[in-house]
């Protein structure tokens, strides 16, 4: 009783905690399509792999480092960049032309990166669960538009039905998935910002369910989850070599994305949960972090939607774009226009992503 008075104060005091849950009935039909969501996650190699055959993409890795145990105990235990001082030690040491060191140490990094069969997989994967979930979400979206013609609502009182229950629950579990997996993925430059992605995302599923604030919660994911499957096609296109189809899909990505977080998420969503929320029901204890979440998410919104146009319009203006943002490519290594996604290693349950770093980190 006493958590259940706790959980009432944290979120409203004009409100009892019997208010916030009103579940529906178990439907039969969830166990069937739950069943089958298992189902296809465990065969899906089975079906991502003869796919990414059909298509000409070849399991074949990157050329693997001739055996050396003084090169491989300086690069597990030194560094895996050394600089022209240590290059010259190691070619008196071991009697080799610096180019042959050098070449040796480019061979040894790229050997641990995934393959691109790998990476097609695992990119199918994202874009079928993006595209399913998105489309699974829209069902809601209609429900959630003529509520909010009464912003109150937004809040409280909407019965959380079996349906929109384990739409929470999959948006959360894969949202914690990412969290985990990015710790044992190679470290990228966008670590940190993906970390704080993460941790909002959480937030803001986790206290909207609390709050029963699910209406704007449903909408910001379906919102979220609009343009993410676009990009997982074009990385698709791109490593199957398509590149004018892949060139087509981030371009649509890119539209679809700016036109969602950087102008119905804000002067719609942010505005009703900002201000509209405020004059009806009042600022509480946990409205001010769930805002809280909600405006960061906007900074990185803004901060992702800038790399995207920068890019974009070097690509367009110069024919080539200095840089891929996020990739563990060297800054200076020039990438023609056509190819526009440079693929890099990334991480797992999502694991491959694009040169502008925005594949897991795209979703609320």
């Amino acid at each position: 009783m006493c958590v259940l008075s706790a959980i009432t104060i944290w979120t409203n005091k004009r409100y009892s905690f019997t208010s916030f849950f009103k579940q529906s009935d178990w439907g039969s039909s969830e166990a069937f399509w739950i069943g089958f969501a298992l189902f296809l996650l465990n065969s899906f190699r089975f079906i991502a792999k003869p796919c990414a055959i059909n298509l000409g993409i070849q399991d074949s890795g990157p050329h693997r480092a001739q055996p050396n145990a003084i090169l491989e105990k300086v690069f597990t235990s030194i560094t895996k960049s050394p600089d022209g001082k240590r290059l010259e030690g190691l070619s008196k040491q071991l009697d080799w032309d610096v180019r042959k060191i050098q070449r040796w140490f480019r061979h040894r990094r790229n050997q641990d990166k995934p393959t691109t069969l790998t990476k097609f997989c695992e990119s199918m994967w994202r874009f079928t669960f993006y595209l399913s979930i998105f489309f699974y979400g829209i069902r809601f979206l209609w429900t959630v538009i003529l509520c909010l013609l009464t912003v109150l609502s937004l809040f409280v009182f909407q019965p959380l039905t079996s349906r929109l229950y384990y739409y929470y629950i999959l948006e959360l579990a894969f949202y914690w998935s990412l969290m985990f997996s990015q710790f044992t993925d190679i470290k990228r430059k966008d670590f940190l910002i993906m970390f704080v992605h993460h941790l909002a995302t959480i937030g803001l599923i986790t206290f909207s369910y609390m709050n029963n604030m699910v209406r704007v919660g449903t909408l910001v994911l379906c919102l979220h989850d609009a343009s993410d499957f676009l990009l997982e096609a074009a990385k698709l296109a791109n490593y199957a070599k398509y590149q004018r189809l892949c060139d087509a899909f981030f371009m649509l990505f890119g539209v679809v994305f700016i036109v969602t977080r950087l102008g119905i998420y804000p002067f719609w969503i942010l505005n009703t949960t900002l201000f509209e929320s405020w004059e009806l029901i009042g600022p509480y204890p946990s409205w001010w972090l769930f805002n809280g979440l909600l405006i960061t998410l906007q900074m990185l919104h803004i901060i992702w939607s800038y790399l995207i146009i920068r890019t974009a319009y070097k690509a367009l203006m110069r024919g080539k774009v200095r840089f891929c943002v996020g990739t563990n490519l060297t800054p200076s290594l020039p990438i023609k226009r056509s190819h526009f996604l440079c693929s890099y290693q990334s991480y797992s349950g999502f694991h491959s992503t694009n040169a502008f770093s925005l594949t897991r980190y795209l979703v609320f």
